[in-house]
């Protein structure tokens, strides 16, 4: 596994003569969100607009504050952060403090945060960026439960049509991990999900039938210690803490890094293989609230606008992560 590139890079920006891809990252870090805003920020045909948190792995002002400890690691600037909901639309709020700590990013120490946030909401920062850019030319990528790109579709429809697509982290048609069924992004607020999934546009599943497949083994930690800067040392420690957790509250020997995947589709689509297919959400269901309910027995209908994604090409993936790092390089603190 070779993650260096062939020429030295000179950083992170877009390629000469290729069009970066516009993205709005809506995340709640986490230590697979921190991965996935790091690749977002070191790809060179990603062009990060904005990031927004809400609440999820840990509680809103938790994760906004870890979104803004890893923009202080990566050096990025320019970008705004903006903190969006609190609370699920209906539910009690759920958190995974067994997966990511009491931070919500435990393992690495984290300097004091140098980014300010944005004095808007998540939701009002969401559809003033994509209302001000050419229709079809912005990529929602949400890394985390699904309510303020729900909010932002309620408050101002005209997004629906104005975006490109939908690239989330979240589901799985055939296993859960916060129910035998049902995946924790989508579980945490089905509501949203529904509404999200429903909403018209194209939506690409990265669910858990991919992002199992994203392991963090000793071969992708040692291309990562090789890059040897404090970045890539931060994602070492991530994934030593992250490594631990999932050893002990799910059983995997290695941890899925499940959020950087999304991120990886977005920069090229051939890092993993899709499956066009009907998928709706199950909100009344006593066992299966929250499934992901993906319809394989015919042929989608021509209106299908929801694809799951299936199979990933591992090394190709953790290149794209560590090639990252590589372009981001030693920051200054």
């Amino acid at each position: 596994m070779n993650p260096f590139p062939a020429s030295q890079p000179d950083g992170p920006g877009p390629h000469h003569g290729a069009e970066a891809r516009k993205i709005i990252l809506d995340c709640d870090p986490g230590h697979d969100d921190a991965v996935a805003l790091l690749l977002a920020h070191g790809n060179p045909n990603i062009e990060l607009l904005a990031v927004t948190t809400v609440v999820g792995n840990q509680t809103l002002e938790k994760v906004t504050r870890n979104a803004l400890v890893v923009a202080t690691i990566a050096g990025i600037t320019g970008v705004p952060f903006a903190a969006g909901c609190d609370r699920p639309l209906v539910r009690s709020i759920e958190n995974a403090p067994d997966i990511h700590g009491e931070s919500g990013m435990d393992g690495p120490e984290q300097p004091e945060p140098t980014t300010t946030l944005d004095p808007r909401h998540a939701v009002d920062l969401i559809i003033d960026t994509i209302m001000a850019h050419e229709p079809g030319s912005v990529t929602l990528v949400p890394t985390a439960g699904l309510t303020n790109i729900a909010m932002a579709a309620r408050k101002e429809p005209r997004i629906v049509e104005r975006v490109r697509e939908v690239v989330l982290m979240g589901g799985g048609y055939h296993v859960g991990n916060w129910s035998p069924v049902a995946e924790f992004n989508i579980k945490i607020d089905p509501e949203a999900a529904h509404i999200v999934f429903n909403a018209g546009w194209e939506v690409v599943m990265v669910g858990l039938d991919l992002t199992h497949q994203a392991l963090a083994t000793p071969e992708v930690v040692a291309a990562i210690e090789a890059v040897g800067t404090k970045p890539a040392k931060f994602v070492m420690e991530l994934m030593e803490f992250f490594t631990k957790t999932y050893k002990d509250a799910q059983g995997f020997d290695y941890p899925p890094v499940h959020d950087p995947c999304a991120v990886a589709y977005v920069i090229d689509p051939t890092v993993m293989t899709t499956q066009k297919v009907p998928v709706d959400i199950e909100l009344t269901g006593t066992l299966t609230l929250g499934m992901t309910v993906a319809d394989f027995r015919a042929a989608p209908p021509a209106d299908c606008h929801t694809s799951v994604a299936v199979k990933l090409d591992h090394e190709k993936f953790w290149n794209l992560v560590t090639d990252a790092l590589v372009r981001i390089g030693e920051v200054d603190p």
